[in-house]
């Protein structure tokens, strides 16, 4: 068990920031009273960790030149619709690199320093997730826009300090709507450091990525990537309901620095649900024929060992026959494993139909 628990931090994620993102990120923000001393230490810690930074812009120029050999695999589909378990699975194919939780956190002490601050990450954090119970490691893959969070100031994962802009960083850095093009070439310049750095850190020839933000991204994405894969999950949208709801509500709460009212939480996350449904329905149409697979994840979790094996062939991904012995340990670990269930109370029924009847007609889902 680690010794702080996620519900109780003192601190927020931007304590990995560069101070440049730091100072971006909350210029000009409002800090409620409740979390100004949560705001001061995590502006102190991360001043602090920032005397390092040289050290490991020294040790990332000899991986800046470094061309990627094979386009990435991409994870996308809103939160709470099965990306973490599908990323775990394809994370068991040792070819793929990808974003270790550790990173996530200190995404500027990879290539100096890594051991030292790892140890003591893996000591203090929580063993599991909040919400979910699924197993938290500082090695494990995670999703990557935690790490942009503190790369950039231009990451949709900003409102997680500062909810009150919740839609407005979602049009501008979540569906790429209103971003200007010198903020994308940012995004696509921090991007590619993550990716070599993940690889790096990693052993990994192709980089998995499992971040719902970049569903919103695509066009952007095949820009930098023409030839990329990717998966998008689907799930029952009464389901994503419930479980992003409890999700955004428990995550929200130690990184806030603003109060936020639940009931405005649950607008603005029902509004982004149906954003970036169309958003990825307009722009899903620009991947290249044979490089995107829509999976019901229903169907996928009823038995993920064949569902697995059908992607790697649909996509042409190499791997699989090496993997699969790995891949199968996995699955067979996780058949035990005892997801939230959920009662869908009259309120959820009616404000899914009302405002995500979309996705349930385009899919096919009812209760």
């Amino acid at each position: 068990m680690g010794l702080i628990e996620f519900s109780k931090l003192p601190i927020t994620t931007l304590i990995g920031a560069d101070v440049d993102t730091f100072r971006k990120v909350t210029a000009g923000q409002t800090i409620d009273e409740a979390y100004r001393h949560k705001f001061a230490l995590t502006k102190m810690l991360c001043r602090l960790l920032n005397l390092t930074r040289p050290l490991e812009e020294k040790r990332f120029r000899e991986l800046a030149d470094k061309p990627i050999e094979m386009e990435p695999l991409f994870i996308l589909g809103h939160w709470r619709s099965g990306t973490t378990f599908v990323h775990n699975i394809f994370a068991c194919d040792r070819h793929f690199g990808f974003t270790t939780t550790y990173q996530t956190v200190f995404p500027h002490l990879m290539m100096w320093g890594q051991p030292f601050f790892k140890k003591n990450m893996a000591f203090l954090m929580p063993d599991h997730r909040p919400t979910d119970n699924m197993e938290l490691k500082v090695d494990l893959p995670q999703e990557e826009e935690f790490s942009l969070a503190c790369m950039m100031p231009y990451s949709y994962y900003n409102f997680w300090f500062f909810p009150e802009h919740w839609l407005d960083y979602a049009e501008r850095y979540l569906l790429f709507n209103t971003i200007t093009e010198e903020e994308r070439s940012v995004f696509k310049e921090q991007f590619l450091k993550l990716i070599k750095i993940s690889l790096w850190n990693t052993h990994g020839q192709q980089f998995l990525s499992k971040n719902p933000p970049h569903t919103g991204r695509v066009k952007t994405l095949l820009e930098m990537f023409p030839n990329a894969k990717f998966i998008y999950l689907k799930r029952n949208p009464y389901t994503v309901f419930e479980s992003t709801r409890s999700f955004f509500s428990n995550t929200i709460k130690p990184l806030q620095l603003q109060d936020f009212p639940e009931e405005q939480l649950v607008k603005d996350f029902v509004e982004v649900y149906r954003r970036l449904f169309y958003k990825f329905e307009e722009e899903k149409s620009l991947i290249p024929a044979g490089n995107l697979v829509e999976v019901k994840f229903e169907d996928y979790e009823k038995d993920p060992f064949e569902m697995t094996e059908e992607i790697y062939r649909a996509l042409t991904l190499p791997g699989f026959e090496e993997s699969k012995a790995d891949i199968g340990k996995y699955v067979e670990k996780k058949k035990s494993y005892r997801k939230n269930a959920y009662k869908y109370e009259k309120n959820t029924v009616e404000t899914v139909e009302k405002y995500w009847g979309m996705a349930l007609e385009k899919w096919g889902y009812s209760l």
